[in-house]
């Protein structure tokens, strides 16, 4: 393949082997090599994540959130399930001439409200004028600095067989909202996104268990994809099980007639996390003591066998192994 197709930004398959076998390959270093959703850095004694995001949604206002509280969210989340407090964000702003300054502003505001809300600041930025037709309207790029405490160590090395696997809530709700915004489906539903800051629910995770392994937000490639980088290269698998997995009746009506999949679409407010057995239930405690963490449900467990594969227990009892995410649902989703 010598070219670059939509698949790339997919968060699946395609885009894995892209930042592998390109970008990791060049920018060989110990913080990149571990693929986390923030690099890990230490300096003088302290340690901190970094993370980078670049959003490129089509449409800019949606049910449920616009692009810039996204992009605020979305890089609180990236810092958040690395165990980071977050604190500093920028803002790069790449604006299609012709677009309205009105909308730009409705877009700027919204980003200060979940800023405050997260409790970070938007500390720095950069703007670009491009010709009009060349940017969509508008694409951000945010960046984060968060500082992570002395005793968390999050990492795929500490996940054990009987660990439980954890999501915060219903799966696919961000993907539906942007499906029923876009003119082409002709679809009406009242589905918002998801998209919300997950750091309250981290900080007091991290503050409460002392067996929490790892955590992601299941973004593109939604929950399926995110499962299967937990196992990847590993010596354990993960098994689901499908009547465990909370997915709303109207996300699972918009996705049948398109052949969509829900354990593949995109969410950006929910939190996928592997625990200690033992504190499975406290962590369903906590989970659900905050509104976007009320549905929360232990969907699944670590396993010795097969190691490396994500297997989800179907209703009729029947194992289905789940891929990761080869195609492209939909794009520009994020």
């Amino acid at each position: 393949m010598d070219k670059i197709l939509k698949a790339h930004g997919s968060g699946g398959k395609y885009t894995h082997d892209l930042i592998k076998n390109l970008f990791v390959k060049h920018f060989c270093n110990d913080p990149l090599s571990e693929l986390q959703d923030s690099a890990i850095l230490n300096f003088s004694g302290n340690k901190f994540a970094f993370t980078t995001d670049s959003h490129v949604i089509r449409p800019l206002f949606f049910p449920g959130g616009d692009i810039g509280k996204l992009a605020v969210c979305g890089t609180v989340n990236d810092l958040a399930v690395c165990g980071a407090k977050p604190l500093w964000l920028s803002c790069g702003m790449i604006i299609e001439e012709g677009f309205e300054i009105a909308n730009l502003e409705k877009i700027v505001i919204s980003m200060q409200k979940a800023a405050e809300e997260s409790g970070v600041i938007i500390v720095t930025g950069d703007t670009k004028v491009v010709e009009s037709g060349s940017a969509d309207g508008l694409y951000i790029n945010t960046s984060g600095v968060g500082v992570i405490p002395d005793n968390v160590e999050l990492s795929l090395k500490n996940v054990q067989p009987g660990d439980s696997i954890i999501i915060s809530g219903n799966i696919g709700e961000h993907a539906s909202a942007i499906i029923s915004a876009r003119e082409e489906f002709n679809i009406e539903t009242e589905l918002e996104s998801d998209c919300a800051s997950l750091n309250s629910l981290t900080e007091l995770l991290i503050k409460k268990i002392d067996t929490i392994r790892i955590m992601r937000d299941p973004t593109r490639g939604g929950l399926a994809t995110t499962l299967n980088e937990f196992v990847e290269n590993q010596k354990f698998g993960i098994r689901v099980f499908e009547e465990n997995i909370p997915i709303r009746n109207e996300v699972i009506g918009l996705c049948e007639p398109l052949g969509f999949d829900p354990l593949y679409l995109a969410n950006e407010g929910k939190l996928l996390c592997i625990v200690g057995q033992d504190d499975a239930n406290k962590v369903l405690q906590i989970l659900r003591s905050f509104s976007i963490g009320k549905n929360a449900c232990i969907i699944g467990e670590v396993i010795d066998n097969p190691n490396g594969r994500v297997l989800l227990k179907t209703r009729i009892g029947s194992d289905r192994v789940l891929d990761m995410l080869t195609g492209e649902m939909l794009p520009r989703i994020c």
